[in-house]
């Protein structure tokens, strides 16, 4: 193989537990090859340096005997096509086998694919019945992936075995998040009624267009939805204003603002020519938000959670940046909202959104949502 050699098994999982022995080297369990892959993504999204995970399915249906009988030599197969250095493990115990070449050169990926494919052929072959032969699958899957263009998604979910894991252990606590969800975002549309029409003659009184702006946002994988406020800007205006600061905050470039005249700046465009009066007013106050809570109702956003993206946000992401709409559902305030706004840099506001999270429990949407009133009256990053 034309591949560089994979830095030592030992250096990337050293929390392995070593299972099946094949000819001196190992299976790692499920569990572990896991962590393994989920390890060697967040290297890798820093990075830069791609890796390759192949996986070989035997099926789920063979007969006991059989599937032992054939595990045996397809591990074999495995350990005797690969090198020492690659990582060989369970992806899915006892059904799914995946080995793991990393520090690959992109170039070098066609040549350990069509290697690979020959020796494992070759070897498969000659050890299985063509039943068992028929029921075998062998994929490969590089990381970093490109995103798909239209619905900004994930392509391949193998690379995230460990927020898979996570939503599994959430079940619970995650029906009550939304069982919050629906109880707030009611109280709050029938308690705000009174102000939904007073701001809706408000916006018609002063400018031309809808009362309300739908924008299509990103929600968590990756899936879009409509995304509600009141309308703040003029019908009809350009968005190359917003797309280049965008592009310009998330790399770093963007520069501060000054903010209310008070000496503060902010990472945000606080004169923008496309707001109306009345929507200054409404984004300072931020009662353009108000809509939001029919998205709430509805499932697409929480009440806590990272602020939902635009599709052009997105394409300007660091890898390590999408998992901010992996790993939770986007909300109307967060621990962003509450913590620094627009005070702090895009990277600042990612770690913010990914601590929440990683930590995230009922209580600490309560704390954020009892904070968020006093975060809106001081008008902090608000524009």
């Amino acid at each position: 193989m034309n591949a560089r050699r994979s830095p030592d098994m030992s250096r990337i999982n050293p929390l392995a537990t070593r299972t099946e022995s094949t000819s001196g080297r190992h299976i790692v369990t499920q569990e572990a090859f896991h962590r393994v892959i989920s390890l060697e993504r967040r290297r890798s999204e820093r990075s830069r340096k791609p890796f390759l995970l192949m996986l070989l399915d035997m099926g789920d249906h063979l007969p006991s005997e059989a599937t032992s009988k054939s595990l045996s030599q397809v591990l074999a197969a495995v350990m005797v096509s690969t090198r020492e250095t690659d990582v060989a493990g369970w992806y899915k115990t006892d059904c799914v086998v995946g080995v793991m070449f990393t520090e690959i050169a992109i170039e070098d990926r066609g040549t350990i694919v069509r290697t690979m494919i020959s020796r494992l052929s070759e070897i498969l072959r000659s050890n299985l019945s063509l039943e068992q032969l028929n029921r075998v699958s062998i994929s490969f899957h590089v990381f970093p992936e490109d995103w798909d263009h239209e619905s900004r998604k994930p392509n391949n979910p193998v690379f995230y075995p460990d927020i898979a894991k996570q939503a599994d252990q959430k079940r619970t606590s995650g029906a009550l998040k939304r069982a919050m969800d629906v109880a707030g975002s009611i109280m709050a549309l029938i308690l705000c009624a009174p102000m939904f029409v007073v701001i809706a003659v408000a916006i018609k009184a002063t400018s031309k267009g809808p009362v309300f702006f739908r924008q299509r946002r990103i929600g968590q994988h990756g899936v879009p939805f409509v995304f509600l406020k009141f309308r703040s800007m003029k019908a009809g205006n350009d968005a190359s204003i917003h797309k280049e600061y965008v592009k310009q905050l998330i790399s770093g470039k963007a520069e501060s603002h000054p903010s209310n005249g008070n000496g503060e700046k902010v990472f945000k465009l606080t004169k923008d020519p496309r707001i109306t009066r009345v929507g200054s007013f409404l984004r300072r106050t931020s009662l353009d938000e108000m809509p939001q809570f029919i998205n709430v109702l509805r499932g697409e956003m929480s009440l806590v959670g990272p602020r939902p993206p635009l599709p052009y946000e997105v394409e300007h992401y660091d890898y390590w940046h999408r998992r901010r709409v992996l790993e939770a559902k986007p909300g109307i305030t967060g621990l962003w909202q509450v913590s620094g706004r627009s005070r702090v840099t895009f990277d600042e506001m990612v770690r913010l959104d990914l601590r929440y999270a990683r930590s995230w429990s009922p209580w600490m949407d309560v704390k954020i949502l009892l904070r968020t009133p006093l975060a809106v009256l001081l008008g902090g990053g608000a524009h």
